[in-house]
């Protein structure tokens, strides 16, 4: 870029900026809780502005070296500081919610031990990539090149990790889904026990309901789904990837309706967290169909405490019924 030590504190300065804005817009999209959904947002912007950064770096030295003022008055410049803050913005929004997560999902006793080993793999990792960074440097690869090549493989790291632990990619659709299609108010999410199994048991008037749930109950929820709805190939691969629990009715498949049973029996007792629509269909009124036995079958089995919920404000969207009876 042909700048002198200035330059250099622009650059920093502008990086740290957007690590920082980044970490308040995380709190601010996450709703105050725990959002791994964000987490392949943020790796998405890492790979696209270190990509753009490439195209917007000069390939060629420059002849001259200048200073923060000089650089910044060239218009050509600001592409790459744009580049670097929304690099650091999308590098808030990915780590921010994995130490976070780190600290929810681990046990109190071991959580010292285990930043510790995260903070020695990333030391680890860094050293790595520098050396790397410096043999290539060696043989003559430009440093936009570098750019390029991080890009690359922080894209290809991604898909390795998410097809790892789908959950992340599930959360994001859900995030999606919650935050770009629908306008959401929650109250009483509170309500739901942070630790330990519980029912939830909620109305069902769109086909986004256990998405849309999924997408703000900050915990886990394995919901009971109707066999068909896997056949759906969005729904499917997320109620896959959320370990959801297909059953079907007891005239169509009896021994899949009670392996249905036995999976939700052991999934409360692993302390999980279990969403089931007891009206046992999709509302073609928006009025709540009466429950079915299921719910009390659930309870009987294992009791455990049920949270009632309620959806309101979706019967007639585009993800609704439409069916009317006569």
């Amino acid at each position: 870029m042909g700048g002198d030590e200035t330059v250099l504190v622009v650059l920093l300065t502008t990086f740290s900026i957007g690590i920082g804005l980044g970490s308040l817009l995380c709190e601010r999209l996450s709703g105050h809780t725990v959002e791994i959904g964000l987490v392949p947002f943020g790796s998405i912007g890492l790979t696209a502005f270190a990509l753009d950064l490439y195209f917007a770096s000069p390939h060629t030295a420059a002849s001259t070296t200048v200073g923060a003022i000089t650089f910044l008055l060239s218009v050509a410049n600001w592409r790459m500081l744009a580049d670097l803050l929304l690099i650091g913005m999308f590098g808030g929004l990915y780590i921010v919610p994995l130490y976070a997560l780190v600290q929810t999902r681990s046990e109190p006793a071991h959580q010292s031990r285990i930043i510790a080993g995260n903070n020695i793999m990333n030391a680890a990792f860094m050293v790595v990539v520098a050396l790397v960074g410096a043999v290539m440097l060696h043989f003559g690869t430009s440093i936009p090149t570098l750019f390029l090549v991080t890009a690359i493989l922080n894209a290809l790291v991604a898909i390795y990790i998410y097809s790892l632990v789908p959950e992340f990619l599930m959360r994001f659709l859900a995030w999606l889904v919650v935050h770009a299609v629908y306008r959401i108010k929650k109250t009483g999410l509170e309500n739901i026990p942070e630790t330990g199994p519980a029912v939830i048991v909620c109305n069902h008037v769109s086909f986004a309901d256990a998405v849309i749930i999924m997408g703000l109950v900050r915990r886990p929820v394995r919901f009971v789904m109707d066999h068909n709805i896997f056949k759906v190939p969005l729904l499917s691969f997320i109620f896959r990837t959320s370990n959801a629990i297909p059953i079907a009715p007891a005239k169509e498949d009896p021994a899949a309706l009670d392996r249905a049973y036995d999976q939700i029996a052991k999934a409360l007792a692993a302390g999980e967290i279990v969403g089931i629509f007891p009206g046992g269909r999709l509302t073609d009124n928006g009025e709540l169909h009466p429950f079915r036995g299921g719910i009390k079958r659930i309870i009987d089995r294992t009791p455990v405490p049920v949270v009632p919920m309620a959806l309101r404000g979706l019967w007639g969207s585009f993800s609704a019924a439409k069916t009317v009876p006569r």
